[in-house]
């Protein structure tokens, strides 16, 4: 059946007032979106963001009358902010969600794949990745940044690597299906550690994904490391990463906003060599080689 909608535009400190009395007057559910196009980077830890403009938006069902709706959140919040009522026609929302996920390519020979389409390429390194609750289908220009790293690696045979802040592990996986030994899938999320096992488990190597927990990690001296978390945390990991890379091995920093750059490289050059930094719609990778202090 259709659905009607309710929209309402109001500033970040009215939010939580709105969207308790929409649910007051039965709203189904309560959804916020971006009113202005404001993006929302790295906020600090323990808060919520929203943007200084939001649309709240109240899910109701066709048969509501509306006027009377009206005059019931007129009540409450005196005076009603600025609001658009729309008809939502009924979906197959699972299918609607599915035709948004396509194969995607990152540099020559990686592809993503969502598990219920055919890759394009059968020779190509093919990683089946459905969108779930960690972090990281390759859609954000942070992970296809690490994807496209990964792409320029020839041969990987022998090699163990680290995944730091693996999410829903696709870079591990990617490690991996490029020969990699072994990949150490690290995160502090246990829900990123299960996606990564299921998502290894779909791709055939997790005999050779590891997921763990920060505290778990082995002392080991790693062939290259991942990481694509965000400029805060990349900072204070700068000696956890240069005690478990070889001399002259790989680091790749992800995560990372353009305005972040000389903050980080700042804190990296006292045990790395800096030997690149590529820029992709405002997040930067950057890409170092462990050279220990003498």
């Amino acid at each position: 059946m259709p659905w009607l909608q309710i929209i309402l535009e109001t500033d970040a400190s009215m939010v939580e007032t709105i969207s308790e009395a929409l649910v007051t007057v039965g709203a189904i559910s309560v959804t916020l979106q971006d009113a202005k196009d404001q993006p929302l980077y790295e906020p600090p830890l323990d808060t919520t963001p929203l943007w200084k403009k939001t649309q709240v938006i109240g899910l109701f069902e066709e048969n509501t009358d509306f006027t009377e709706l009206e005059t019931q959140l007129q009540a409450i919040l005196a005076p009603l902010p600025p609001y658009q009522i729309q008809t939502l026609e009924d979906q197959e929302w699972s299918r609607v969600w599915m035709d948004d996920f396509h194969p995607k390519r990152f540099g020559e020979k990686i592809w993503i794949c969502p598990s219920w389409q055919t890759p394009p390429n059968p020779q190509a390194v093919n990683i089946i990745l459905d969108p779930g609750l960690a972090f990281g289908t390759g859609t954000h220009p942070t992970t296809a940044l690490c994807l496209e790293w990964l792409d320029t690696l020839s041969d990987l045979s022998d090699q163990i690597f680290i995944d730091y802040g693996c999410g829903s592990g696709i870079l591990a996986i990617t490690a991996a299906q490029l020969g990699a030994a072994h990949v150490w899938a690290v995160d502090n999320d246990p829900q990123a550690l299960e996606a990564t096992q299921e998502n290894a488990k779909k791709n055939k190597v997790e005999k050779r994904v590891s997921p763990i927990l920060p505290e778990q990690l082995p002392n080991i001296r790693a062939d290259g490391i991942l990481a694509n978390i965000l400029a805060k945390p990349l900072i204070t990991l700068v000696e956890t990463f240069a005690d478990h890379l070889k001399q002259n091995a790989p680091l790749v920093l992800s995560g990372i906003l353009k305005d972040q750059t000389d903050e980080v490289i700042a804190a990296y050059q006292p045990y790395f060599t800096l030997t690149e930094i590529l820029e992709k719609h405002d997040w930067m990778r950057i890409v170092a080689h462990h050279s220990p202090l003498i």
